[in-house]
């Protein structure tokens, strides 16, 4: 019955450590608000996209993209490379063109080395002067929906963890019981 309560006691403490010592190493980073915001509208186009995102953002050549997508689907009005200031990662865009909807797809490598991708639009209402970026300046669109490409699963990392736990919960035991022999 002793050895019950034992195994009782490690399991619980196990899972304790398990579920409340794990849930900070999930998170990744989170759009807090941009510029211009999710779903205006506005009579001038921006001349640069800002997203701020609660945690720093990696920084480095090719780590982090923003892609501006016109109404024609195929045009892109992103002008240059990408900046990180900590959280806060921007974008100069072009001066637009035709009225309508705008698509502004993003990939930041997290903070805790995750690729993190989404989108969000404006809409136009005035038509400007401006013109696409030219065929060879174009980048590929980031798919807010393409699974988490950047290592293994979270449910491999919890699997390990269990298997871990286990073992050395049965190992304990094991070397308990030839200690009170």
């Amino acid at each position: 019955m002793r050895n019950l309560g034992q195994a009782a006691a490690a399991i619980a403490v196990a899972l304790f450590a398990l579920i409340g010592l794990a849930t900070p190493a999930l998170a990744h980073n989170q759009l807090v608000s941009s510029n211009p915001a999710d779903k205006a509208s506005m009579a001038a186009g921006p001349k640069t996209i800002e997203l701020t995102f609660d945690q720093p953002v990696q920084a480095g050549a090719n780590l982090n993209s923003i892609v501006v997508v016109g109404p024609r689907g195929g045009d892109q009005w992103q002008d240059g490379k990408v900046t990180v200031r900590s959280n806060v990662v921007t974008v100069p865009v072009r001066e637009l063109g035709p009225a309508g909807d705008y698509r502004v797809g993003y990939r930041i490598l997290s903070a805790d080395g995750h690729p993190v991708t989404g989108e969000l639009k404006f809409t136009l209402t005035a038509a400007g002067n401006g013109t696409p970026a030219p065929a060879e300046a174009e980048q590929a669109v980031p798919d807010a929906g393409a699974a988490d490409s950047g290592g293994l699963p979270t449910w491999v990392w919890i699997a390990g963890a269990v298997v871990l736990l286990g073992a050395g919960v049965f190992f304990a035991m094991r070397v308990g019981e030839g200690a009170t022999k």
